[in-house]
């Protein structure tokens, strides 16, 4: 029997590059795996369409939009039906835990839908490569500790997290694992930008998916260029691209995060078939 992954796409039909760092990711790991691997796409966002629980780990995708103004939608309902339906899974099945990784706009609504923490808009859009500064919990993490302090990653949003939960969280036996870069000079709450929220739950406001090729066309766009000189100044932007050239910037992280999240998710399920 093949081991199953489930990608819910909330891009809305949007033109992303996103999905296809995504698909990129599961297709290497299937050449490399050994072991029948599939993976299947569902158009959660757009058609309410969401996967059973045959399968064995779930990757949510960014999207566009406000992560508060879907509150009450039929395809949240949906959403958090199956994501209520997998916390049941795994309290119920504490050795056979489903697996899931929740990005951007997926960690954002799950936060806000669970209560971990405060949802709202930020003062201006954030965009770019950028540095992620860790926690002490976020170094001893399974999927951060290859990383540097801080490493860096993709960031494109204009809503953000901050007052986690700390209770909550740490009562799940999770830890907020990142922040965003020290603005000494900005008298706001530095925003979450991952959180551990338990076992089998691991959540990014950063994007680990994007690699080299997909942000190198975003940068090249006239929006984005003008959004990035606007913010950071033209040095910054030239920096930026040549960042992504860089080994150590977003790409270890792109070869850091997700395979790791894969292979400790079907590793966990491989284990618990032989056991």
């Amino acid at each position: 029997m093949a081991i199953k992954i489930a990608i819910l796409d909330l891009y809305e039909g949007t033109a992303n590059e996103g999905m296809r760092s995504i698909r990129t990711l599961i297709e290497e790991l299937i050449v490399d795996f050994h072991r029948p691997l599939k993976y299947d796409v569902f158009e959660t966002r757009l058609t309410g369409e969401v996967p059973d629980l045959t399968y064995d780990a779930f990757i949510s995708s960014g999207g566009p939009g406000s992560p508060l103004d879907s509150a009450g939608s039929y395809w949240e309902s949906k959403y958090f039906g199956l994501m209520d339906a997998i916390h049941a899974h795994n309290h119920a099945n504490p050795d056979q835990k489903k697996h899931v990784l929740l990005i951007c706009h997926s960690f954002q609504i799950y936060t806000r839908y669970y209560g971990y923490g405060l949802v709202s808009k930020r003062k201006s859009t954030s965009f770019g490569v950028m540095p992620m500064h860790k926690t002490f919990e976020g170094h001893h993490d399974p999927l951060l500790r290859s990383l540097g302090d801080p490493f860096w990653a993709v960031d494109s949003r204009d809503y953000q997290i901050t007052k986690p939960n700390i209770e909550k969280i740490q009562a799940s036996g999770g830890a907020v694992l990142c922040v965003e870069k020290y603005r000494p000079n900005v008298k706001l709450e530095r925003a979450v930008m991952a959180v551990r929220f338990d076992e089998a739950f691991f959540g990014t406001q950063f994007h680990p998916e994007a690699d080299a090729v997909g942000m190198h066309k975003y940068l090249l766009r006239d929006d984005k260029k003008a959004l990035v000189i606007e913010k950071h100044g033209e040095k910054k932007y030239w920096e930026m691209l040549d960042h992504l050239n860089d080994p150590d910037k977003i790409m270890l992280t792109n070869r850091a995060v997700v395979p790791r999240f894969l292979m400790m998710a079907l590793q966990h399920r491989l284990n618990s078939v032989s056991a």
